[in-house]
């Protein structure tokens, strides 16, 4: 059985087991502890009973007007805890902190086409492929250069769910920024 809580600082120091996926970026010290700094309620972990870090989140708001969202930087389940529903778990925690406490009119996130098992999972939560952003991935030595999926689901603000509609379906990096 797993417990969501909020991701602390000192969880940097257990979570190699989880970021050694070959899909989830690693990030410096300073970013991780930026996304505590101002999202702390958007940014959370799944811990065993034992204290071992299954899996986190992280998370924050951005955006103006019909554009203000909810955006997972990172989702990631350590290998030996997948298939149990965390993801999900985290996925639904953040939709509900977005509709609820910041009033979003969306989620949305990027992911790679070659991971079709995180595309799959993202479906069935609702989300949709709203474009794609070209040359997103830059080739690491173990993955290559690829578009991202980035894909959304549209909250209860939405009400006509216009957030969702592809407005033009190729995209670069920079014209994804909301700030």
């Amino acid at each position: 059985m797993a417990t969501l809580r909020r991701f602390r600082a000192m969880d940097m120091f257990h979570f190699n087991n989880i970021n050694l996926d070959q899909y989830t970026d690693t990030y410096d010290l300073s970013f991780y502890l930026t996304y505590l700094s101002k999202w702390p309620d958007l940014f959370n972990a799944a811990e065993s009973a034992d204290s071992t870090l299954m899996g986190y989140i992280m998370s924050k708001v951005e955006g103006t007007n019909d554009e203000w969202h909810g955006h997972v930087t990172a989702l990631t389940v350590a290998p030996e805890c997948r298939r149990l529903g965390l993801g999900r778990r985290l996925m639904q925690g953040l939709e509900n902190a977005s509709e609820k406490t910041y009033d979003c009119f969306f989620v949305d996130l990027f992911v790679r086409p070659s991971n079709q098992v995180a595309i799959e999972m993202y479906r069935e939560l609702g989300y949709t492929l709203y474009r794609q952003v070209v040359d997103y991935y830059i080739a690491d030595g173990v993955l290559p250069m690829e578009n991202a999926h980035d894909m959304r689901k549209a909250l209860a603000r939405d009400v006509d769910k216009k957030s969702i509609v592809p407005v033009k379906m190729f995209v670069t990096p920079a014209e994804t920024h909301f700030w």
